[in-house]
């Protein structure tokens, strides 16, 4: 089926002046995807929703999509584990995700969960959505108008889902991606983590033959906007039909990496959603501490 049309994204990446001129566009929708990890008592973190914060001040029509909720597996024991296909597809839908429309997301945080959406959404057949690059820090800094409020309620939308399973990798693909070698590995946590001189969810390290390109060092810190391309792309491994998967700590980090490996280029991706938290809980699989 043929959809209309009113407005085309330019690309996987929008400016706010792109947006800026299009808010209120009926076949636009427009969601502000913010999460916070704080820390808990006792040490590690826990994941707060930011619709607190989206109703003290967001982008003009924007919904919240929560992660922390209708977005994730909440029978799940893990955080943020991805639902069935079809669940997510009718919560996309509720925010007004729709087929024939156009999808631009955002958060207050690097944009990596802003990325998770956005790979989701990929993952059951839907490509019609875009980050905004430099998130709500980016608008807010440009003096661009903010509304306040609860977000709106949406109707009338459907969303089909047509799922691609190669684009989550689970614990048995990391497993046999450990023992051939064959797939290309990639650790999105931060250095120290990386190298195991701070632990993830009680175990140190990272997982055999993966190598280590942070999510926080692919956004410019200031403006909170991706690098440029040329420069993310020495970031990475060059072979882009290779078969490569990204994890972190809870998917997070990771599709952000998975995010710009798409823009790059790169054929055959895949986020262990799960990552380390689902990892860690099996003292047999494997990790690397350096040094």
């Amino acid at each position: 089926m043929f959809y209309a049309r009113a407005v085309a994204l330019p690309d996987s990446l929008v400016s706010t002046d792109w947006l800026a001129t299009r808010l209120g566009d009926p076949e636009l929708v427009v969601l502000d995807c913010t999460v916070w990890l704080k820390p808990a008592d006792g040490g590690g973190y826990v994941a707060v929703s930011g619709r607190t914060d989206y109703e003290a001040g967001h982008l003009p029509g924007a919904g919240f999509a929560d992660l922390t909720g209708p977005l994730c597996d909440r029978n799940s024991p893990l955080r943020f584990m991805v639902p069935r296909p079809g669940q997510f597809a009718a919560a996309m839908a509720e925010l007004g995700v729709g087929d024939g429309r156009q999808v631009v997301l955002y958060d207050q945080n690097r944009s990596m969960w802003a990325a998770r959406v956005w790979w989701m959404l990929r993952w059951i057949g839907f490509d019609d959505a875009a980050l905004l690059d430099g998130g709500l820090k980016a608008w807010k800094k440009e003096g661009r108008p903010l509304a306040e409020g609860p977000a709106p309620v949406v109707t009338g939308a459907s969303l089909t889902a047509r799922p691609r399973p190669r684009l989550i990798a689970d614990r048995d693909e990391m497993l046999a991606a450990v023992a051939d070698g064959a797939t290309c590995i990639i650790d999105a946590l931060g250095e120290a983590q990386y190298r195991g001189e701070v632990d993830t969810y009680g175990r140190p390290g990272h997982l055999p033959g993966a190598s280590n390109t942070p999510a926080i060092d692919l956004v410019d810190r200031d403006t909170g906007r991706y690098l440029p391309l040329e420069v993310l792309r020495s970031r990475f491994p060059e072979d882009r039909a290779r078969r490569t998967i990204t994890y972190c700590g809870g998917g997070i980090a990771a599709s952000s990496d998975a995010f710009v490996l798409s823009r790059l280029g790169f054929e055959d991706v895949a986020v262990y959603t799960a990552s380390l938290q689902e990892w860690v809980t099996d003292p047999a699989n494997p990790l690397v501490v350096e040094g």
